[in-house]
């Protein structure tokens, strides 16, 4: 029975950990984020989600750009995911490239710190933001942006769904695996250790 009841429960927690990483938990109003190293087609989301509803600014965050990418023309992903949004039409004085400085490990908190920093010094305290980001990145990267924005602000984030996998049946492709196992044990490292 012990046997029953255990394998129940890690097949539930499998079938959930994609949706609990994957959170979508949007605030409305104030400013919109995105982190810029996400891939070309994730901006679609992010340009709809900006013209559909009032934020004050879209801000692009991320670190340098890895010598012998594919897009080296910019330094940053900060500097490439804001070309990118404003190449589709958003006007160029509603995006903030923000870029973060190159860290070894908490890329996403570094970014964070970033715009914080950049806020900051500009005198701008939005006191809400929706981050928008990749799949099962989402629960840590809000974590991260809670713990550099601090008390006050409220955080809400939206997952862009992967297609490079289904997240129903993420256990099905390594692809899926890697993601998950690695964000899981990431999040838990954030939460318990950082």
């Amino acid at each position: 029975t012990l046997l029953l009841v255990s394998a129940g429960l890690f097949f539930a927690a499998v079938r959930e950990i994609h949706p609990f990483l994957a959170t979508i938990d949007p605030v409305s109003g104030g400013a919109l984020i995105v982190e810029g190293w996400l891939p070309n087609f994730a901006f679609e989301n992010v340009i709809t989600e900006f013209n559909s509803n009032h934020y004050s600014k879209l801000y692009v965050t991320g670190g340098p750009i890895e010598k012998g990418a594919s897009d080296s023309v910019y330094t940053t992903y900060a500097e490439r995911g804001a070309a990118i949004i404003r190449s589709r039409g958003v006007h160029s004085n509603a995006v903030q490239a923000v870029p973060a400085p190159k860290v070894d490990r908490d890329r996403t908190y570094a970014s964070a710190v970033a715009l914080k920093n950049w806020l900051l010094a500009q005198g701008i305290a939005p006191k809400s933001y929706h981050v928008m980001t990749m799949g099962s990145h989402a629960r840590r990267t809000r974590l991260m942006f809670e713990k550099a924005l601090g008390e006050g602000a409220k955080v809400g984030v939206t997952a862009i769904d992967d297609p490079s996998y289904d997240p129903k049946q993420w256990w099905n492709t390594s692809l899926g695996v890697r993601d998950v196992l690695g964000e899981t044990i990431a999040y838990g490292y954030a939460r318990l250790y950082f």
